[in-house]
């Protein structure tokens, strides 16, 4: 069956009053949440659904460039149709979106079949991926200390939070963090902010330092703490031994991913949206399992997200492929960090977690229900969703959805 049509929907969700976070380096605002979903069509009406990286720039190389390609061919071989594409010679951005795109192709190549995405990769050799509550973001250490406890309470067995009040006052959230919910929790520090603060940035000194005090309360590890691609940095501070290191989201190419490989970290992220989809996974994985290094899927968007990345996590054991982010958004039942409605909309039906782990769907495809409402319901806003206003110097920076872009320039 042919391949009829190819879409790619913009959407977002506006914030009544936009989210204000005070922090050591200035200000972040949060003006709204966005996301894109990804529709393909063959010809008998199957729809295969996937996650996109929710840019303007994006849609329109899905629309003008990767659909054209698409369109007529035989949907039932993603992996037949990848070499097809990579044989046009796509530059490097569209042979990443590509690759997001492709999530889609087995998503309804799989319903064509009646068999799961995770039988296209390989095959799951476990039904069940671990997850860790993410939310907390720059604010006081009491509110870090109470999503800690309610991710605790929900089931997860991990929580991750994003530290920005300064030095003392990231240990004192961790240690506070560590008295709420008790030894056998665990918990990860993403201490991104500390290379966002202008003149305020952390030093590798002080890195080490409140790596060090952190450290003392057994955290699971600490995420980009310098700059992601200063890697003879990381190589340094794992040489230390201080605490386990986590990085990969800021990652641009294969190369990169390789060389942070190369003693760098304990636990390298990469996310399937944005970074090179299943393809690099797959290769990536490989890697991590001969060096005996871990994996942790970045993850920090909607549900069809997280059914995407639980796909393949399932194919390789959990000595490899350790964990999967799953992003906890503030609801009517329970506060965390902002509400963001959309995330849980899109798909029909939600994740069941046993012990601490997903239970990934084994139906056809992804194995989640898109719920096509969310395309009226949550229309695209154009423009950055979130700015940072540094103290020193005194400058605005603006951000996309592509996590592999560290700025997307000046405002």
């Amino acid at each position: 069956m042919k391949i009829k049509s190819v879409e790619a929907f913009l959407l977002s969700y506006p914030f009544r009053d936009p989210v204000k976070l005070e922090y050591f380096g200035g200000t972040r605002q949060i003006l709204k949440r966005d996301a894109m979903l990804i529709r393909v069509r063959s010809e008998d009406g199957t729809t295969g659904y996937g996650p996109g990286a929710a840019s303007e720039h994006w849609r329109k190389r899905i629309n003008e460039e990767i659909a054209p390609f698409l369109y007529g061919r035989v949907a039932i071989e993603p992996d037949a149709l990848r070499v097809q594409f990579q044989k046009t010679e796509p530059d490097a951005e569209l042979w990443k979106i590509y690759c997001c795109v492709e999530v889609a192709l087995y998503d309804l190549a799989g319903k064509r079949k009646g068999i799961p995405v995770s039988e296209f990769l390989g095959g799951r050799v476990r039904d069940r991926i671990r997850v860790y509550g993410s939310s907390g973001m720059y604010m006081p250490p009491e509110g870090y200390a109470r999503e800690a406890a309610l991710a605790q309470k929900l089931g997860f067995p991990a929580y991750k939070m994003r530290p920005a009040l300064g030095p003392d006052g990231d240990i004192r959230s961790v240690e506070l963090m560590r008295e709420a919910t008790g030894i056998s929790f665990e918990i990860m520090v993403d201490a991104h902010t500390w290379w966002r603060m202008g003149d305020r940035s952390y030093s590798l000194d002080t890195v080490e330092q409140v790596a060090r005090e952190m450290a003392k309360f057994d955290i699971t590890w600490l995420e980009e703490p310098i700059l992601p691609d200063n890697h003879d940095g990381y190589r340094k501070l794992k040489e230390l031994d201080i605490v386990p290191l986590a990085s990969g989201e800021h990652e641009p190419d294969e190369q990169g991913f390789a060389d942070l490989l190369a003693g760098c970290v304990d636990y390298l992220q990469m996310d399937v949206v944005c970074q090179g989809g299943y393809s690099l996974a797959r290769r990536l994985f490989a890697e991590l399992q001969t060096q005996e290094l871990r994996f942790a899927f970045h993850s920090w968007g909607t549900s069809l997200e997280l059914a995407a990345a639980a796909q393949i996590g399932i194919c390789w054991p959990d000595n490899v492929v350790e964990w999967l982010e799953y992003p906890c958004y503030s609801t009517p039942e329970h506060q965390f960090m902002y509400e963001w409605p959309l995330a849980t909309d899109i798909c029909k039906t939600q994740f069941e977690i046993v012990n601490g782990e997903m239970v990934v769907p084994n139906g056809p495809g992804l194995g989640v229900e898109v719920d096509e409402s969310v395309i009226e319901r949550y229309p695209w806003i154009p423009g950055p969703w979130s700015f940072f206003t540094l103290i020193s110097p005194n400058e605005t920076f603006a951000v996309i959805s592509d996590h592999s872009v560290k700025w997307t320039g000046k405002a």
